[in-house]
This record gives C-alpha cells, structure tokens and sequence, in this order.
C-alpha cells in the first residue's frame, strides 16, 4: 500500500486564500505544504490547472442505517459522498431504532466503521421521551444532540413544539442542541385548511404554503429566545426562510457563537416555481419556498448570519415518493452532488471558491470542534478534494451512485467535477475509480 503521497502544482484553496503549491501526504497525515521541488512520494499527482479544497464536512445526512437499508446505507451512500467531495458526515437519529441511547449510538458507530468510506459522526436523539436520560449523561464528547428527523416516528417529537422540554434542555445540556425548527401545531394547521380545499389531492405547490414561513420563523425566534435566557448552545437546522436570517449574528467570528445555523444546498438552488416541474421529487421538511427565500438565503451566507451548508441528504425509494402529496415521503439525495451546486454558483459570479471551502469545511470543522480536520495545514488529517472547473457533465441514472438510484438533479448539466477525493491520506476516489481498501474513521472533537 502506498504511504506516501505527493500534489503538485495545485491551486491550494485555504483559509481565505488560493496559492499555488504541492502537498506532501505520508499514511494518514499531511506532512508539508510548499514548493515541494524535491519532494519524492509513491503516488505523485499532477494537479496542474485544478483546485485543492479541504475534505467536504456534511454535517446533516440521513444515510438510513441501520433500519432503512432498503433505500441506502453507509457503504452506499459514504461512497456517493467521497465521489462528491464529502470526506466527513454527521448522521441524524432517526434510523431504526432511533439513537435514543448511547448503546445505540455506539452500534451505529461500529456499523460505521466497518462499512463507511468516509469520516463519519452521528448526533444522539433527545426528544420528551428520552430527555432524562440525556441529561445524566456526559455529553462533553458528543458531536450534538438532536431531535431531527423523530417526528417521523412519533408525532410531537419535534422540540419546538415543546417549550417546556426545550427549556429544560437548554438549561441542563452544555451539548450543541441541534434542532429542526418547525411548528408542527401550525403545519397541522395548515394541512387541515389545504384538505378542506383539496381533499386527499393537495399540490404540490402548497407545500410552502404548509409547512410555512410562519411555521418556520415562529420556532425559530422561539428557540432562539429560550437558548439565550439560558446561554445554551443552540444549533438550528436547514434553515429555510429570508425571514428567519434575521435572526442570526454575524458581527461575531463563528468560535464566540452560541447560536448558529445551516442552509442545505437544495435550498440554495431550488424555489417554489420548480415544484411544477419536479413535482414530489423537491418535497423537503422544512419546504422549499420562494426565490426571495432563496437569494436571502444565500446572501445570508455570504454575509455570515448562515455559518454552513449541508445536505440534509435524505434519500427514500422511487415508490416511496412517487405518491400523491400527502403520502409522498419528504426528503431527497443530495450529497453527490453538494459541491457541484456552490461551485455552479461559483461559475455564476454569487461565491467565491475560498466562501466555498468556509462554508463546507473551515466552518463545520469549527462549529463541531473536529480535530484536525476541515482545514489544508500540516500535521492534519489528509482529507482533500481535486477539483477541476472546466469539465462538463450533466447528472444521469447512470453516474448516480445512490441506492435509491435517482435524483431532484437528473439533467443538470454541472461545469466542474471532483477529480481525486482524499480521505486520511488514502485515495479512495480517482476520476472515476474507487480504492476502498481503508474504511473512514469517527469524527473526534478537540477539547
């Protein structure tokens, strides 16, 4: 096996810079970063003409396993990532059986060992059932806590619905708590008046219109206010809503924050006005709304009120969304395909690469407190992405690496592609072709 590997000639993008230089990696490690002229290696990779990002970090993907391996899993879905760029993820709770423990979450960790191509880490469930047990445990090593995805398996799970177990939360767990920010009382609301109108047969234009910007922007500001009466630290999940941007600071650096927040790419890149065209395809909780939501969205993040982006990467079955509104399943694959979407607004003049590598690497890496990863610096983990910006390709059934096997994105036609994916110093993707002789390892947080 190959330990030592050499870049060169690559457009370094780090840390709000690109510079020009090779990388010197031996085993799991990124041993020098320079004009590496004498530098010799076992595997030597021209990069000439293409950029160097850290490691993708997802911080929100639901790969399904264990429990709901019939629509993906962790070889799978980690595979289709580390084609994408993505080097790490962060798991959500809500597999079968829900990670409503740490033995649970354990099994999920050594599932993931055996199985996971990239990096892997996953959040502990807490919802009103399991919340006192969660707070008699030491969660100073936890990646975060959270509720998403629970309200799938039992309604009322959702946290913003609760204040009262919110509040507790917040103030007892020195964890992140990673919450999806909703108001399910005003969804159902909602749901009630569109079947008054429809009956069984809702559009899917009204999901917007359902899981609303009030249901949004009322949980949120909620959340927010109870987290600070008790200075917990509070993360909101895929943000959906120009409104809710408000909310958020940004005239502090991400490291003094007690609060944050995410967008997904999807948010990004869909609107409302794509719901007659890809119909059930872009039902995500919380929805996909408007362009103005979108273009606040991102300037948001450009802006640093959003601190990073994420997948949300949550794929079902083709039968499982194919359905009329209501029985049709919410969510959608993405992590494929997540860097392909922001270098695309790269190529339309909206980011920057260097936002790009803050957004998905620097940023989660901080927000999480990952050790040595995130970041191009010597003595951190190899974790690194080739990228070139001048190679077309248009997204097809037949390059999709997801066990579901489709896409909201099929026909998009993207003008970069990943080239090479690192993960710990091993070659696991290269132009097409996988070595999948190293599995990843746990995401490990700094004290």
């Amino acid at each position: 096996m190959p330990t030592t590997i050499l870049i060169k000639n690559a457009s370094i993008v780090n840390q709000g810079q690109i510079t020009p230089g090779d990388v010197l990696i031996r085993e799991e490690r990124i041993e020098k970063i320079g004009q590496l002229k004498d530098a010799c290696a076992d595997v030597v990779i021209d990069a000439t003409g293409k950029y160097l990002f850290p490691g993708i970090i997802d911080g929100q993907v639901h790969f399904r396993d264990p429990g709901l391996t019939h629509k993906a899993d962790l070889y799978t879905e980690s595979k289709a990532a580390v084609a994408g760029g993505t080097t790490s993820f962060i798991d959500m709770p809500n597999t079968v059986p829900n990670v409503l423990s740490m033995e649970i979450l354990e099994e999920k960790y050594r599932i993931a060992a055996e199985k996971s191509l990239a990096n892997f880490g996953f959040f502990l469930g807490v919802n009103g059932d399991n919340l006192d047990e969660v707070l008699q445990l030491d969660t100073s090593r936890l990646l975060a806590v959270s509720d998403d995805g629970l309200y799938f398996t039992k309604k009322g799970n959702l946290l913003a619905d609760n204040p009262q177990t919110l509040e507790k939360l917040f103030a007892n767990c020195p964890a992140i708590i990673a919450i999806h920010s909703e108001k399910e009382q005003t969804v159902e609301r909602n749901e009630e008046l569109y079947r008054e109108k429809y009956g069984e047969h809702v559009p899917i234009e009204c999901h917007p219109l359902i899981r609303s910007v009030e249901a949004c922007y009322q949980a949120t500001k909620q959340a927010i206010e109870l987290a600070k009466k008790h200075q917990a630290r509070l993360h909101i999940l895929h943000l959906t809503t120009a409104a809710e941007t408000a909310l958020f600071r940004n005239d502090i650096p991400l490291m003094e924050k007690k609060i944050t927040t995410e967008v997904t790419v999807q948010h990004l890149w869909f609107c409302d006005k794509d719901y007659a065209r890809l119909g059930t395809r872009i039902k995500w909780n919380p929805a996909i709304k408007t362009e103005k939501d979108k273009e606040g969205l991102l300037q948001a993040l450009l802006d640093d009120g959003i601190d990073i982006i994420t997948t949300d990467h949550a794929p079902h079955a083709w039968s499982e969304k194919d359905k009329p509104y209501f029985q049709s399943m919410s969510g959608a694959p993405m992590v494929q395909h997540a860097l392909n979407v922001m270098l695309e607004f790269h190529h339309q003049g909206k980011i920057s690469l260097e936002k790009i590598a803050e957004k998905m690497c620097h940023n989660p890496a901080t927000l999480y407190q990952i050790d040595k990863r995130g970041f191009i610096q010597e003595g951190y983990y190899a974790d690194l992405v080739l990228v070139d910006l001048n190679a077309h390709w248009q997204v097809h059934p037949d390059n999709l690496l997801y066990k579901c096997g489709w896409s909201p994105l099929e026909g998009t036609t993207f003008h970069s592609q990943v080239t090479q994916t690192i993960v710990n110093g091993h070659l696991v993707y290269d132009q097409g072709t996988f070595n999948e002789t190293n599995k990843g390892k746990a995401l490990v947080r700094y004290n």
